[in-house]
């Protein structure tokens, strides 16, 4: 996500000098066509071009609006994540504290140590579920080693890079240690369960989400017809608008290139703006910064566990946010 207040002059123009590039040699083409080559045949009213450009600004700031809203969708769904990571953290250390009245079980009462651990564990666990739901979006496999498996012990984290969908079977496994807990430690009573449970649910509410933007590609027919739409508009641009700045002199018709090249480089950023935020999580400029909050959800539970020695926010790297 980039997150400097205005763009760098030297980005936009690394991202626009091709483009830029093209138009004017359209447009200079144009010129010579009609005035060295006095084939003034190439011009065209100027009605139906400016008709053209005002429906193509309808139709790519409706395609850029739907884009927009997966992106905010995206964001919104990884803001909640971290809601209920933080939920998470503390159902598991408020609830989990003794043994408890639990109908039925018969268990001795649970050390300091154990308790401890049984902290680390679940709250270690999580932190690999966000970070294997960041690389599964991603499609990342290789960074499992160096990314999610210093959370999970040695043999958790070999069967769990074996499964298809790693993050739904740590949730999985989450639900696993509430229910020994409750049966055979006694540690959790039925509602802490019952609600620890709801939280869980809810973290698979919020990755059927990510899922749910990541494998439905924005509609290509949006897509598709606002690239030919923007690109038919530029080559009439210079057709129209050489013969209106033929009527101020022979020497205007030059006026066609600088302008062409301005309009056409605004209908084509904005085509370009929308077609980047279509897919929120591919590591890109504009996606949303998963490894920065996935490092902002490791700090706030570790820390919570009484640890001292924390990893770093993670900061811009050229203005943009990963």
């Amino acid at each position: 996500m980039y997150v400097r207040n205005n763009l760098r002059w030297r980005l936009v123009f690394d991202n626009s000098w091709r483009n830029l590039l093209a138009f004017a040699i359209w447009s200079a083409t144009v010129c010579v066509v009609y005035g060295p080559l006095e084939l003034h045949s190439v011009a065209i009213p100027w009605q139906p071009v400016a008709t053209l450009g005002i429906a193509v600004s309808f139709y790519i700031g409706f395609k850029n609006n739907g884009s927009y809203d997966r992106f905010l969708d995206a964001r919104q769904i990884w803001g909640g994540i971290v809601n209920s990571s933080r939920s998470w953290a503390v159902q598991s250390l408020e609830f989990i504290t003794s043994v408890v009245d639990a109908p039925g079980v018969e268990a001795p009462a649970a050390t300091a140590a154990e308790l401890s651990e049984r902290h680390r564990r679940l709250l270690y666990r999580h932190i690999a579920w966000c970070n294997a739901l960041r690389l599964n979006l991603r499609r990342q496999p290789e960074l499992w080693d160096a990314e999610v498996a210093p959370f999970l012990d040695p043999a958790e984290s070999e069967a769990m890079r074996r499964k298809q969908n790693p993050p739904t079977h740590l949730v999985r496994a989450q639900g696993a240690e509430l229910r020994r807990l409750r049966e055979e430690r006694g540690l959790l009573n039925d509602f802490q369960h019952v609600l620890m449970m709801r939280t869980l649910e809810r973290l698979y509410d919020l990755q059927g989400g990510c899922e749910r933007i990541k494998n439905t590609p924005f509609p290509r027919q949006y897509a598709f017809f606002s690239y030919v739409f923007v690109w038919l508009f530029v080559v009439l641009l210079p057709l129209g608008l050489i013969g209106e700045f033929s009527q101020m002199g022979p020497d205007h018709i030059w006026l066609t290139v600088p302008f062409s090249v301005l309009v056409s480089w605004v209908f084509k950023t904005i085509e370009v703006v929308g077609h980047t935020s279509e897919n929120p999580f591919e590591n890109q400029m504009n996606d949303v910064p998963m490894t920065a909050l996935c490092r902002t959800i490791e700090i706030d539970l570790r820390e919570m566990l009484g640890e001292t020695h924390l990893p770093r926010e993670l900061g811009p790297v050229d203005d943009i946010l990963y």
